[in-house]
């Protein structure tokens, strides 16, 4: 992410989205009542009148709205705003119409708000600097099978699986090295379909992932320098999983978004486990500790920060001297947060 001009006092920011994690982002910054403005395209009639059917002409232009919905969708990496139209070429739209802007990459997108809480400037930070890290990719090999997980910032994407037609060792086939080969490099190739990977986490139970390792450092060394080996109990999503709750990710990159909130995650409930008077979770019992200034961290989930109009809670927090996490809900941690209520936190004493 990139800010292309700030402008506090009318409470502009034009912003660069340049991956799919800063659209994560600006889906939870943009909120309702926010102007928008962006290059679009619509579909027009020759008498300038914009139609929802197939008739007419596709017209590019810079349109504003005042937002009403905003929607992110993780499997195709959308960035939907819709809302109704405030500006642009009168002799194509009509004030007052609803339109929906899809957020691009690599096209500058302006935000206007009547006030940028702490919560959207923080976020937007997040995201620039996040811009300036690497990405991880957890390969999990179990026997012939392969399954992939890319670390993005709102949680993991997973791929997969690549399947390898290898027959077991005890029987009896001419064609088992070759296929195991052709195996291997259908992992490499899936690798390298992502741009920016570079870490690779192979794991997965047995000895497959070293056979392959020593494939890599055989014929893609690139790819071998940049991989480290970790064993894991299961194959597929549970390995991936396995790999996060170890906290490897973590270690490789102290600060990594997903591998951070799932190990706050576990933090929380190894302190509900023990009981501890230090710990509270839910709406109303983490609403209380906020209101008094008891609050040391405090641990939401993304989903409920507008929906609870939370933002103002997350300020006190911060201007008492505490500190705010928020979760996302597309990995395991912001799925056991749910459970809890959506909110969470450690508290610098305990309450009654």
């Amino acid at each position: 992410m990139k800010i292309i001009e700030e402008d506090q006092s009318n409470g502009i920011v034009k912003v660069f989205p340049e991956t799919l994690d800063d659209l994560w982002h600006l889906s939870h910054i943009i909120a309702e009542g926010d102007k928008v403005y962006s290059k679009t395209t619509r579909r027009i009639q020759d008498n300038g009148e914009s139609v929802r059917n197939n008739a007419g002409v596709k017209k590019t232009f810079t349109l504003g709205i005042s937002v009403e919905k905003v929607s992110f969708h993780i499997f195709t990496g959308k960035l939907r705003i819709s809302g109704t139209i405030i500006s642009g070429p009168e002799e194509y739209i009509a004030m007052g119409d609803h339109h929906t802007i899809e957020a691009k990459l690599n096209n500058r997108l302006t935000i206007k708000k009547e006030k940028w809480s702490h919560y959207a400037i923080n976020r937007i930070n997040q995201a620039i600097e996040a811009s300036k890290k690497l990405s991880a990719m957890i390969v999990v090999i179990e026997d012939d099978v392969a399954d992939f997980g890319l670390m993005r910032q709102y949680g993991i994407e997973y791929y997969g699986p690549v399947m390898g037609n290898v027959s077991g060792k005890r029987i009896i086939d001419k064609n088992r090295k070759k296929n195991i080969e052709k195996f291997y490099q259908n992992i490499v190739d899936y690798i390298n379909k992502f741009e920016n990977v570079h870490t690779i986490i192979l794991a997965g139970p047995g000895f497959f992932k070293n056979d392959f390792y020593k494939y890599l450092e055989s014929k893609h060394k690139d790819i071998a320098k940049n991989t480290i080996i970790e064993s894991t109990g299961s194959g597929g999503r549970v390995g991936i999983h396995e790999v996060l709750k170890k906290g490897i990710v973590e270690k490789l990159s102290t600060e990594n978004r997903v591998a951070f909130e799932i190990s706050a995650i576990e933090n929380i409930l190894q302190e509900i486990a023990k009981n501890s008077p230090l710990v509270v979770y839910g709406k109303k019992e983490v609403q209380n500790a906020i209101n008094l200034g008891a609050i040391e961290k405090l641990i939401v989930l993304d989903k409920i920060v507008r929906s609870e109009d939370l933002e103002n809670s997350m300020d006190m927090v911060e201007n008492m001297s505490g500190e705010v996490l928020v979760i996302s809900s597309e990995h395991e941690g912001g799925k056991q947060l749910e459970a809890l209520g959506g909110m969470a936190a450690i508290l610098r004493y305990a309450i009654s």
